[in-house]
């Protein structure tokens, strides 16, 4: 039998403290993170690049609006959970399908979302 394979989740977050504590969250769940990016430009570049299973993305990366990763991201497939503080109905209609981490979060929460979003990946994610 074979292990499964961590799940890697990208983090596009330019607050340090909300980053830091995905980081957190995702560790405790056995997550590999990838990134965190904090500006678009490097975001976009792990977007395209990186082995993902899915991503967690900020709707505002440096004052500028980070859909240009999303629709990367969901071109490939890629699950993508916004985090923003905002509320779904900022969302364009393409992306009202991705889930909505509401900022402040708790981990079960984020455990939630996750779970949801991974549902169908190969990846291994620890029951929390």
């Amino acid at each position: 039998m074979t292990q499964a394979q961590k799940c890697r989740v990208l983090i596009v977050e330019d607050e340090a403290a909300i980053s830091i504590l995905m980081e957190d969250m995702l560790s405790n769940l056995g997550i590999e993170i990838v990134g965190p990016a904090s500006r678009l430009d490097p975001a976009l570049q792990l977007a395209r690049e990186a082995d993902l299973d899915a991503a967690i993305v900020d709707i505002n990366i440096g004052g500028v609006q980070s859909y240009p990763v999303a629709d990367v991201l969901c071109s490939r497939g890629i699950p993508v959970i916004f985090a923003t503080g905002y509320g779904s109905s900022v969302l364009p209609e393409r992306f009202k399908s991705c889930p909505i981490l509401q900022k402040p979060f708790d981990q079960h929460r984020f455990s939630e979302i996750l779970h949801t979003a991974l549902d169908e990946s190969p990846c291994e994610i620890a029951v929390v």
